[in-house]
């Protein structure tokens, strides 16, 4: 999708910068245009290998604050992912990383959102119990420094506990959505009112634990041979933060079922990981689902969306106040 933040180089240019910082040169086979934030490119280095290389937006395109410094973050995920044991979070391999840049290898398969029609439905139900396992197995990372919000420093966005930076989080947006002048549907001060009301629910959450928050199916690789399907691995991690592990449950929804009953939640709970639907679960989901309207609404302003994206994320956020409202 065409944003104002990617930053398009040359084949030449591109080449010549992974030089610079890696001793290594490449050919530019394709741009990758599915992201929506920063670009990519699939290239074939010099000795070979394909890979994947991102470009982080240049330096003087206005972002959100929660954006600064992520391209580090998912450098920082990708190196957690690679120490787990067994592969246990299927992902690329990190072959180079620097300033404004990272590339990885190429996976096997598909995104899910592209393979989704040719699914059998009980294939689609076995991997959605095997993407509960995945997700489980990424939430035993631990944040090292034991502060909770976004790793990249210079957002400015970590706390001591989950109340105060989830908080900040969400104030950091709503001052973003002031510079932008962008159109929530609701004054800030009730969403301010709505996170307070939820402050004793996010007061359970004692431990921050990885949440990528991106999960929706375009950044889940699947391969689908003739016996059998399998995830291959998740990409886009630059949005991940420390936090509640059950607000990945949030962008999980997009591609499926997220309830008790689900087979995602039964992958997870099935690998190990802790998911009680108490009233203070829920309502920390339809703070976390409201926090993700805000995202949605605000970016649309540097990355200049208009038109009928920028229609649904009103109204996607309209519903999230209206759902986190009706639980009094």
């Amino acid at each position: 999708m065409q944003s104002l933040t990617k930053r398009h180089v040359s084949a030449s240019e591109l080449d010549t910068l992974l030089r610079a910082a890696t001793g290594i040169g490449c050919r530019v086979e394709a741009e990758l245009t599915d992201g929506w934030f920063n670009t990519a490119y699939r290239v074939r280095f010099d000795d070979g290998r394909a890979a994947v290389v991102k470009l982080a937006p240049p330096a003087d395109i206005p972002v959100l604050r929660y954006e600064r410094g992520i391209m580090a973050t998912e450098t920082m995920v990708y190196r957690r992912l690679a120490a787990l044991a067994d592969g246990a979070v299927p992902a690329p391999a990190l072959l180079h990383s620097g300033d404004g840049f990272l590339a990885v290898s190429v996976l096997e398969g598909t995104p899910w959102d592209k393979a989704a029609e040719r699914l059998p439905p009980a294939t689609a139900s076995e991997l959605r119990r095997e993407l509960g396992a995945i997700t489980a197995r990424l939430h035993t990372l631990t944040s090292e420094d034991g502060r909770f919000g976004y790793p990249a420093p210079e957002a400015g966005l970590t706390a001591a506990d989950w109340r105060t930076a989830f908080t900040a989080m969400v104030e950091a947006l709503l001052e973003d959505a002031g510079r932008w002048e962008s159109d929530l549907g609701v004054p800030a001060s009730g969403i301010r009112a709505l996170v307070a009301e939820g402050g004793p629910a996010l007061d359970e959450v004692g431990e921050p634990r990885l949440v990528h928050f991106d999960l929706w199916p375009g950044n889940i690789f699947v391969d689908h041979p003739g016996n059998g399907a399998r995830i291959t691995g998740l990409i886009d991690h630059e949005r991940a933060f420390w936090g509640d592990p059950a607000a990945e449950l949030v962008s999980l929804e997009f591609g499926g079922d997220v309830g008790p009953d689900s087979d995602l939640v039964a992958g997870y709970l099935g690998a190990g990981g802790r998911l009680e639907f108490t009233p203070a679960l829920r309502h920390r989901l339809a703070l976390y689902g409201l926090y993700l309207g805000l995202i949605l609404v605000v970016e649309c302003g540097p990355r200049g969306y208009t038109g009928e994206h920028a229609d649904w994320t009103r109204e996607f956020l309209g519903e999230r106040v209206a759902a986190l409202r009706a639980l009094g």
